[in-house]
């Protein structure tokens, strides 16, 4: 098993745009919340393969805003481990709630999120209409709606 680093970045050093690209359509799109999140990275002694921004929404919910493994280090349970650890500093810092939101297109990220523990809880309605310049497209299907998951973190 390899042995991986989890470290949180200053927003000083450089952004990790191409990680965070994998996840989010355009640089413009991930300006809108990164310079407001905490960015993560996971690092397996060779080189960074995945990112994790957290974005505070309030007190209470702490957001998942990007979270992006490498392509050869997919289906290999990293993405488990990123979001076991956006739990785990959510409690730390005494949230009640973590939240995700992903393309109604997107379902095999919506079953992602369903496996670890997130249950759906909103729609925002043409999210990636109104926000996008270009239509987005994934598994042949338009992106229009944003589906919001929640996972209520036990104390």
């Amino acid at each position: 098993m390899e042995q991986f680093t989890f470290n949180k970045i200053s927003i000083e050093t450089d952004i990790p745009y191409e990680l965070l690209l994998l996840a989010d359509e355009t640089i413009e799109a991930i300006d809108r919340y990164i310079f407001n999140s905490d960015i993560y990275l996971l690092n397996d002694g060779s080189g960074d393969i995945a990112v994790m921004a957290l974005h505070q929404n309030n007190d209470t919910e702490l957001e998942v805003k990007n979270i992006a493994v490498i392509e050869d280090y997919r289906n290999k349970g990293i993405g488990s481990i990123l979001m076991n650890k956006a739990k785990e500093i959510a409690r730390e810092n005494g949230y009640k709630t973590l939240t995700v939101g992903t393309s109604d297109t997107g379902l095999q990220q919506i079953r992602f999120y369903e496996k670890n523990g997130f249950i759906k809880t909103g729609i925002r309605k043409n999210f990636f209409i109104e926000n996008y310049p270009a239509p987005i497209y994934e598994n042949g299907l338009q992106m229009q709606d944003m589906i919001l998951l929640t996972h209520h973190l036990s104390e």
